[in-house]
């Protein structure tokens, strides 16, 4: 199992961040992640493997000078 924003939500072997996103419809290109409390940028997504206990965010990325 891994926490998902507020969820908890199976983690079969193999899952990929992108994967878990898509799977949750979450809309990928309108918010930031997180694993761990570690920042995933959009292009480690898919080789960003998920593994039971991690807990995973999403929020709203802030862009601005």
């Amino acid at each position: 199992m891994l926490q998902f924003n507020d969820i908890t939500l199976p983690c079969p072997e193999g899952l990929t961040l992108a994967a878990l996103l898509e799977a949750q419809e979450v809309d990928a290109n309108q918010i930031a992640t997180a694993v761990n409390g570690e920042f995933i940028p959009r292009t480690q997504r898919e080789a960003t493997v998920l593994k039971t206990g991690d807990t995973v965010l999403t929020f709203q990325a802030i862009v601005g000078g």
